[in-house]
């Protein structure tokens, strides 16, 4: 994948506010413990306590105290933190592997807590995808055959099913292999199946809790990278675990911190970065470069009149997506300035040196 691929995600970042909303979740918690009742007014279903109430109680743990967000369509909306945070339980909720104890999570504007266990089948069926750390492949299928298997649950016609699992298994790169059993594949292309068998249902919700976690570094940016190249190909909503800030600030359209169950802060990498809420979220961001994250729309001045536009036609071109890590290049073969154009060929503005190093010194903080 090149620079300018790799960097798709951060423009589409400001884009993602504009969609429709695809998945809601307010006042969702989970509390562990024999009467988690007890913290619900007069047999109400909604906790009214507060988390420290909750874990002062001695025998209850607030495992997602009080979380709400909505995910836009085509959003990556990445949940991170340390372990014990409560990013893995939430994503459960939202699943429903784990059923919360309160509040309500909307899909597509239906009440999701509400759906029956039949309806929750067909649900996880044909509208969400779900990848997690382990990849739970069976054994004794082929490639093919894995990928295949939501399809035939689904009572999907053989030559069709074949054909889906064919095309998705050439999305993530794995031609060639469709005969191979698990145990004959590395991790890498073990977790490849598992994305591709849970995209083979076309969901319209992707769910993933720290899929590339379990592999080792090298190919867990290659996986980055693949991950993003096919996002860019079919635009899916996504909720992404993830306990490495690096990856989430690489992926993410906006990101969820949590701590002890809750939220601390949600934004584009670019305002955690820059604004961190608290000392906990800046020790997450302390040590990742500014040039890394700002990007060319983040820099720019649009042009105030067509001489500028016209000045700006010789000038060395950037995506507005590309990175100031990708910018500063240019500056060093003696420009001052740099054009913003986008897919279509149209100036949005101009970046100079002098922002460019700005920016550097922590402009923006």
């Amino acid at each position: 994948m090149n620079n300018k691929t790799q960097a798709t995600a951060p423009h589409a970042r400001d884009r993602a506010s504009t969609r429709s909303v695809v998945l809601s979740c307010e006042h969702l918690w989970k509390i562990y413990g024999p009467h988690p009742e007890r913290f619900m007014a007069g047999g109400g279903k909604t906790v009214t306590a507060s988390c420290d109430e909750v874990v002062a109680s001695g025998d209850h743990i607030p495992a997602v105290a009080d979380i709400s967000f909505q995910v836009h369509r085509g959003e990556i909306f990445v949940i991170m933190g340390l372990s014990g945070s409560g990013k893995s339980t939430a994503i459960r909720c939202l699943a429903r592997l784990v059923e919360p104890t309160s509040g309500s999570i909307t899909l597509e504007h239906k009440d999701f807590l509400s759906a029956s266990s039949r309806e929750l089948i067909e649900i996880r069926r044909h509208k969400i995808g779900m990848v997690f750390q382990h990849f739970g492949l069976i054994p004794n299928l082929s490639v093919l055959e894995n990928v295949a298997f939501p399809l035939k649950l689904q009572g999907v016609r053989a030559h069709e099913r074949e054909e889906r699992a064919t095309a998705m298994i050439e999305l993530v790169g794995l031609t060639g292999r469709e005969s191979n059993y698990p145990r004959e594949l590395s991790g890498g292309q073990q977790q490849r199946v598992g994305i591709a068998r849970s995209l083979c249902v076309d969901p319209d919700l992707w769910l993933l809790d720290e899929p590339f976690s379990a592999l080792d570094p090298l190919i867990r940016r290659q996986l980055q990278d693949e991950f993003l190249r096919i996002q860019q190909r079919l635009s899916k909503t996504i909720v992404f675990i993830t306990h490495d800030f690096m990856e989430a600030i690489k992926i993410a359209d906006r990101i969820a911190i949590m701590r002890n169950g809750a939220i601390v802060q949600i934004g584009t990498p670019l305002e955690i970065i820059t604004a961190p809420a608290d000392d906990y979220v800046a020790q997450f961001s302390g040590d990742v470069p500014h040039c890394r994250v700002i990007t060319a729309a983040n820099l720019m001045h649009a042009l105030s009149d067509q001489n500028d536009s016209a000045n700006a036609d010789r000038l060395p071109q950037v995506d507005p997506d590309n990175t100031l890590e990708e910018i500063l290049p240019h500056f060093a073969t003696g420009t001052s300035q740099v054009a913003v154009v986008n897919g279509t060929g149209a100036i949005l503005g101009t970046i100079s040196i002098d922002r460019a190093l700005q920016s550097m010194q922590g402009i923006g903080r």
